[in-house]
């Protein structure tokens, strides 16, 4: 296992120093800290709200890596991860800990990876109790570290220190910083606490594909009838987590995992899931866990008096959250690492109308659709964007991906190649005409063509070519009318579908440029 170098114990300093220190406090005690500082409200049925406050998303353009001598040949050095110097990083994690020493905190020790073979011991040292709860939901959570025993990562979370931006060597009054050789992860003047999780998820990405572990972000989930696996990839608003959470199905997890020689296993040991306009129809065993105790509501708006959430209310931020523990789902697989999976589905959400709702890749087109990455990004979502914009994020979660993005596509070629997973491209977006135009393909259409996929109903039916992306468009799906699986019948201009689909293909090679020369011919020719 790669692991980070001996160095001193920063947790251990904050610790000593601290006038009060709170150690692997239980989620009832946690809920009790926070109420009684005024960090957040109990909501009917036992749910924590909370507000992260101006920052309620992550803040990417304050991420960094710190460029060492030992990690600097390996890092995808760029927009995702922005390099600072060892210099820089020391006086700003030198302020957080005096911040921090001067302060209650929260202690939370925690591993992460399911896999005992992989498995990491995260300490978390918090100046506010949620963040502790959080930390305690998301991770797994572990017996204390024996005294003088360093844990492998240490997060320092500091939300209250407004740093002083290019006087500190950042960009703005926030922080994430990343120490991969120390094995220290900075926080400072962000509440938002999809940084920690993220944080984490980004420093495994470095660690494990050093180790020949492919780590996905992706979702994944097991027949229990007869133990078939599957991943789900896709970025945010794709469905990713719905459409894993399934009730014929068994949750492995629904957003980070490692995928080794011997299966698949979970990286985390909580879900943190989108919940605006959630529907108990569509998302029953989600919606249920934003009434359950244990969850923590994030950015969620609510009745003062009543204290009912109303998740169709984006007044703060359409990126409202819902942290749970993945034991508190009805339906989860209870081992350390699952079968190989069968099938492995892209997803993404074509707002432009074009794509097939459901297509059948070779292994050159998974891996270039792999890198390419492709969603929509839609009007509102971002401030200056006021129509579907085409985006693409390699590996389904670029800014998550510390390495070039070749290494996590080399690794799922080596693993579909020895497990003979069957890839799929899944389309939950728009259909009949773009965004605005034509209506979006529900979840219920779309579970009968994953369950189809899963279930192998397609293998025998007869396919088509598409002739922009060259994959395979069943003709037919059990449940799902035949016209849905041919974009181009949906559409009353038929000419302005063609030079939509065209314009998007365009997209892809232009995208696709930057990794053409790294990759093999037959991945290289594997697009439009």
């Amino acid at each position: 296992m790669v692991s980070a170098p001996s160095e001193p114990d920063i947790s251990a300093e904050v610790i000593r120093r601290a006038p009060a220190v709170h150690h692997n406090l239980s989620s009832p005690v946690l809920y009790e800290h926070a109420i009684r500082r005024h960090e957040g409200k109990l909501l009917q049925g036992g749910t924590f709200a909370v507000r992260s406050g101006e920052r309620t998303g992550r803040s990417p353009k304050d991420k960094f890596l710190i460029k060492t001598p030992g990690i600097s040949e390996h890092v995808w050095w760029g927009q995702h991860n922005q390099p600072l110097s060892d210099d820089q990083y020391q006086r700003v994690k030198r302020k957080v800990a005096d911040h921090l020493a001067s302060r209650e905190v929260y202690v939370q020790d925690c591993y992460v990876s399911q896999d005992p073979n992989h498995r990491r011991k995260v300490r978390v040292v918090a100046e506010q109790a949620y963040h502790s709860l959080f930390a305690r939901t998301m991770f797994v959570p572990s017996t204390p570290l024996p005294e003088g025993q360093q844990p492998d990562m240490t997060i320092l979370h500091a939300p209250s220190l407004e740093l002083l931006g290019p006087d500190d060597g950042v960009n703005s009054d926030a922080a994430i910083l990343l120490n991969m050789e120390e094995g220290v992860i900075v926080i400072a003047g962000s509440a938002y606490a999809g940084e920690m999780k993220k944080s984490v998820f980004t420093a495994m990405n470095y660690y494990l594909p050093l180790e020949g572990v492919l780590s996905l972000h992706s979702a994944a989930n097991v027949d229990p009838r007869t133990g078939k696996t599957a991943l789900f990839f896709g970025l945010s608003g794709t469905g990713k987590t719905t459409l894993s959470t399934d009730p014929e199905r068994v949750l492995i997890g629904d957003d980070e995992h490692g995928w080794t020689e011997q299966g698949i296993f979970n990286i985390e040991g909580g879900c943190y899931a989108k919940v605006i306009r959630l529907s108990e129809e569509a998302e029953p065993d989600i919606f249920e866990q934003t009434h359950e105790f244990g969850t923590i509501l994030e950015n969620v708006i609510f009745d003062e008096d009543n204290r009912e959430v109303d998740l169709d209310d984006d007044s703060v931020t359409e990126n409202t959250r819902g942290s749970y523990p993945l034991d508190s789902l009805r339906n989860v697989y209870d081992r350390e690492v699952a079968p190989h999976p069968t099938h492995v589905i892209l997803l993404t959400a074509d707002a432009f109308g074009v794509m097939p709702p459901v297509a059948r890749l070779s292994n050159a087109q998974a891996l270039y659709h792999f890198l390419s990455g492709y969603t929509s990004k839609l009007a509102g979502t971002e401030l200056g964007v006021t129509e579907p914009q085409q985006t693409f994020s390699s590996c389904y979660g670029a800014p998550f991906m510390a390495l070039n993005p070749t290494v996590y596509a080399e690794l799922l070629d080596e693993r579909l190649k020895a497990t003979g997973a069957q890839v799929w491209l899944i389309n939950t977006g728009w259909t009949g005409g773009p965004y605005g135009v034509g209506k979006r393909i529900s979840i219920q259409e779309t579970r009968k063509m994953v369950r189809a996929v899963l279930n192998d109903w397609l293998d025998q039916g007869d396919f088509r070519t598409d002739p922009n992306f060259g994959f395979e468009v069943p003709l037919s799906c059990p449940g799902v009318n035949a016209g849905l699986l041919d974009p181009r019948s949906q559409w009353e201009d038929k000419a302005a579908y063609d030079r939509t689909y065209e314009q998007l293909a365009d997209g892809f090679r232009k995208n696709f440029a930057q990794f053409r020369d790294l990759v093999s011919p037959e991945v290289a020719e594997a697009g439009p």
